[in-house]
């Protein structure tokens, strides 16, 4: 219980200072928007991202918890998108950003302390971050860029060949830092000290400046003031915290055999709130981020009780 609340303290505490930020220094506010998100998206995630496969025991957790993270988001993830686009009628950005955000857990700093001290290990959360780095977050970036070279080509008429934009989605810095790191672990390599430190220091430095990024934006926004989004918020934010943690309970106890502490490890990931990293993702790519950010804020402060509510029921 106590790494619960120590997540998501962590995480509340620095989102809030960005909203401070924001708050105390509007003028400048816009500069550090646009100077972080670059930042954090090709330099300081894919190193955290390096460190945490580097330093991981591949072996332990691809076996059985990464296919159950791979097929735990695709149902989810589908879910969505098939509701999104039969009943509310969405485009396919509209409904490929939703269904991210509905799938895309925070593995990567609520997920760390929940999982070392309420499970005891750390492999819920690394083939969390598997799944999720090196299939998930490709494919739905293939369909982000996909979006952007339509409306390119809508606004002027010049797009760039489509071979061209797939492979630069799919081999975008993060992806490519993590199947680096999957390198480094499956062979035994190691940098050495000199370039290690600087690559750790990096990397240790993405989580908080992706929250003070995600809290600048939270900055003079009201939560749910676009009735248009409401239907999509809301359906994203009961598949993140309510259907999700019962396909992947479903899928750990009945298709792979998973009881006990395990099960306990593979739900809670799944009960985790949206990762800010859809937000930065859907920004990167020009897609219009309210949907995600809602979705963000809503899943990260009803994510306690469910991920206590898990705990309870699975502990």
């Amino acid at each position: 219980m106590e790494g619960v609340l120590l997540g998501f303290g962590v995480v509340l505490a620095l989102v809030a200072v960005g909203f401070g930020a924001a708050a105390l220094l509007p003028q400048q506010t816009p500069a550090m928007q646009k100077g972080l998100t670059p930042a954090i998206y090709y330099i300081t995630n894919p190193a955290l991202m390096f460190i945490l496969l580097a330093e991981t025991d591949l072996a332990a957790v691809i076996g059985v918890y990464t296919p159950i993270a791979l097929i735990t988001a695709a149902l989810a993830g589908g879910l969505y998108a098939l509701v999104a686009r039969l009943v509310l009628r969405r485009s396919g950005a509209r409904t490929a950003v939703g269904a991210m955000a509905a799938s895309y857990v925070n593995a990567g700093n609520i997920g760390i302390p929940i999982a070392l001290y309420a499970v005891g290990s750390s492999a819920p959360v690394v083939s969390v971050l598997l799944a999720q780095l090196l299939v998930i977050a490709p494919v739905y970036l293939s369909l982000f860029a996909w979006s952007a070279r339509n409306r390119t080509a809508a606004n002027d008429g010049a797009t760039a060949p489509l071979g061209r934009t797939l492979v630069k989605s799919i081999a975008n810095p993060v992806t490519v830092a993590t199947a680096a790191g999957a390198l480094m672990s499956v062979t035994g390599l190691h940098l050495p000290e000199v370039l290690w430190t600087p690559v750790e220091m990096l990397g240790h430095a993405s989580i908080p400046m992706l929250l003070m990024l995600f809290g600048m934006s939270l900055y003079g926004q009201k939560p749910l003031s676009e009735r248009r989004v409401r239907a999509d918020v809301a359906l994203g934010s009961i598949i993140k915290l309510a259907l999700m943690p019962l396909i992947a309970w479903a899928v750990a106890r009945f298709l792979f055999g998973v009881d006990g502490v395990q099960l306990l490890g593979v739900v809670i990931m799944a009960a985790l709130p949206t990762a800010q990293n859809v937000f930065l993702f859907s920004s990167q790519f020009g897609i219009r981020s309210t949907l995600v950010r809602d979705i963000i804020l809503l899943s990260s402060l009803l994510s306690l009780p469910a991920v206590l509510l898990v705990a309870l029921l699975l502990g």
